[in-house]
């Protein structure tokens, strides 16, 4: 638990950011693979590692980047995605505040045609490849963090093509909004609902369907009484349907 009273106010004014440090280290302190550092090197990490604000719609990096880079999610979605040889989008992840993407900073592999675009206004903390080196070098027990990260985004990948290839598109999306609800979920009185409102073609692109097909399968959840769509945003009435359903 990071101790902001220890922060002095000389501190903070040596720092010239558009958001005052107290809060950069709130921010940073949500990103897991940082956990192990002290108040002191989040300090030095924020100063060395300054953020980058991205718009909605806007490419925090798209197929032609090259580059070798980490990227951490202070605040926003980032919606990482390919295009397939007929032009249709594949959502890979969705990354929120706290969230790591970029692995091939650590192995050295290049963005392989994918894209980075904001679905919202989001901020993010850039880190190229010799810094990430240094930092894992200095703290060994950020690397064992970010190998963690990586093997549960590949357990997730692996969850997510056996749903496409085994699996028809109302137990898919109902396997995705339950993954939602574990990231996004907000408790409510008569459940759970997922605040950010994601149209049916973003969420085809998540599960590998086309929108209409979404659509019906919209249809189907409603009618099983596992959720209901209130002013565009989902909201689960029932989880055990919702699960039983994700299951067949």
């Amino acid at each position: 638990m990071l101790s902001l009273l220890a922060f002095t106010p000389q501190l903070i004014l040596s720092y010239p950011m558009l958001v005052p440090l107290h809060e950069q280290l709130l921010l940073l302190s949500e990103a897991d693979i940082l956990e192990p550092l002290s108040e002191e090197e989040l300090v030095n990490f924020a100063k060395r590692n300054p953020d980058r604000r991205i718009q909605q719609g806007e490419f925090l990096y798209n197929q032609f980047d090259r580059a070798e880079r980490l990227y951490i999610v202070k605040k926003g979605k980032i919606r990482i995605y390919k295009t397939n040889i007929d032009g249709d989008e594949i959502t890979l992840a969705i990354a929120t505040a706290g969230d790591v993407f970029g692995e091939m900073a650590f192995t050295s592999q290049q963005l392989r045609e994918a894209h980075a675009m904001a679905i919202e206004p989001s901020m993010v903390v850039t880190l190229r490849r010799e810094d990430l080196r240094e930092l894992i070098l200095s703290r060994p027990e950020v690397g064992l963090r970010l190998i963690e990260r990586l093997s549960e985004r590949l357990r997730l990948r692996e969850v997510q093509l056996e749903d496409v290839t085994l699996k028809e598109v109302p137990a898919r999306l109902a396997s995705l909004i339950l993954r939602v609800l574990d990231s996004e979920g907000v408790r409510t009185s008569e459940g759970y609902k997922i605040a950010t409102h994601y149209t049916h073609e973003q969420l085809g692109t998540m599960i590998g369907a086309r929108r209409v097909a979404v659509t019906r399968a919209f249809r189907v959840l409603r009618e099983t009484g596992a959720l209901e769509i209130r002013d565009r945003t989902i909201h689960v009435t029932s989880l055990e349907v919702l699960k039983k359903v994700a299951e067949q």
